[in-house]
């Protein structure tokens, strides 16, 4: 069993290239060649840039204008707006078109790639993608592909693959795993706070906690209720989850997660499912999701991979890797010889550059970020996974964030 996912998306990048204006506007900040880049379209990239959550998460301050972060998201979007534009031009110029057929192909391929279309629909809505949007924005990424097509025709071998496997064997191992099925009743005290605090807004802290302490009772007898039916007949278990439990995803499997490492699910979760013997059932099991009843269905000892397992996988990430470099190259020369005027020189990197180093001498921390900021030539690819990563990193992911 192929155990070890890679990366096998095709994705280039994850920024989508429509929106550059052709024509001359009032609200122009930036030429290129003959196009022109508008202040709208700089501050819709820009905005969703900076009100990335990860950022909150992390501490980070972005809102304060002409900060560090501040300038720094600028300068990359700036550099990403002045990419698509080169790049649509280039599209364009070779009249590179993509039908419906190509498009639908590309989507089955995917829905294939991660398992299900329950699966696949999952994932968008996860990352707040509709299908219409990734639609789109899969037209885009089949038009960068065959662009670069036409730029160099990529090959990889399976000598290729063969010595990646090898250099890289440490990334094909995996740890002890086990199967297992689960029926969820959520009770997430957080959530049931929330909810009440908006329901009752003249109640004190002390009421919503009492509250909160009898709704999460009464989710525990639900559960119990559930646990006694389950061990009463084992073989109803499937049935059950598909009728009562609240992870979604699961329960249309009749509960069953499929196989997993200890840390891909929360600690309670792992420790109660790696101490249990195949074909047995768990007690109560209270994770922040609220009240799991686990039944371990299989074990798989630690491994690694076969060559044979992964090699198309491998082949596929090694012929991205390849299509990114050529695309890179590519913009690099393109953007050498293109006519790019700043038609306001707040927007000019080298005036946001020269800001970041002012600022950057007397911060030594952020004098390395400089050294690493977004002015190259096209965008960080490692970045464009987060948008549209592909499904095999992300059904893993699903899995802890459902228990």
């Amino acid at each position: 069993m192929n155990t070890k996912k890679l990366v096998i998306t095709l994705v280039l990048f994850a920024f989508v290239l429509t929106g550059c204006s052709f024509n001359k506007d009032k609200d122009a900040i930036i030429e290129v060649n003959d196009k022109v880049i508008t202040k709208a379209e700089f501050e819709k990239d820009f905005n969703k840039e900076i009100n990335n959550p990860v950022f909150k998460q992390l501490g980070i301050n972005t809102k304060s204008k002409n900060g560090f972060m501040y300038l720094l998201i600028k300068g990359r979007v700036i550099n990403n707006l002045i990419v698509k534009s080169l790049v649509n031009q280039e599209i364009e110029k070779r009249n590179i078109k993509v039908t419906e057929k190509d498009v639908d192909k590309a989507i089955k391929a995917k829905i294939q790639q991660v398992g299900s279309k329950a699966k696949f629909d999952e994932i968008l809505k996860q990352n707040g993608v509709s299908p219409a949007e990734y639609k789109k924005e899969l037209t885009e990424e089949l038009k960068l592909e065959k662009l670069v097509d036409m730029i160099k025709t990529v090959k990889v071998t399976e000598n290729d693959a063969k010595r990646y496997y090898n250099a890289n064997e440490n990334s094909f191992k995996y740890p002890d795993k086990v199967r297992a099925s689960h029926i969820l009743i959520s009770a997430n005290p957080y959530e049931i706070r929330e909810n009440l605090k908006l329901k009752n807004k003249n109640l004190s802290d002390d009421e919503i906690e009492k509250l909160v302490e009898e709704e999460m009772k009464v989710k525990l007898k639900e559960a119990e209720k559930v646990l006694a039916q389950v061990k009463k007949d084992p073989t109803s278990f499937k049935k059950i989850a598909k009728d009562v439990s609240d992870d979604t995803e699961s329960a249309k499997q009749g509960g069953d997660l499929g196989f997993f490492a200890s840390q891909e699910m929360v600690e309670p979760f792992s420790k109660a499912a790696f101490s249990m013997k195949p074909n047995t059932i768990s007690e109560i099991v209270k994770t922040p999701y609220g009240y799991h009843i686990i039944m371990v269905t299989d074990r798989m000892a630690a491994g690694k991979d076969s060559f044979d397992d992964v090699k198309q996988e491998i082949m596929m990430k090694l012929e991205q890797d390849k299509k990114i470099e050529v695309f890179e190259n590519f913009v690099e020369d393109i953007k050498k010889n293109a006519k790019i005027e700043y038609l306001d020189e707040s927007y000019n990197p080298e005036t946001l550059t020269n800001e970041l180093k002012n600022q950057a001498a007397s911060n030594p921390v952020a004098n390395e970020e400089v050294n690493e900021a977004n002015h190259s030539a096209t965008p960080n690819p490692a970045a464009s996974k987060s948008e549209k990563e592909s499904a095999d990193n992300q059904s893993n992911n699903t899995k802890e964030e459902k228990e």
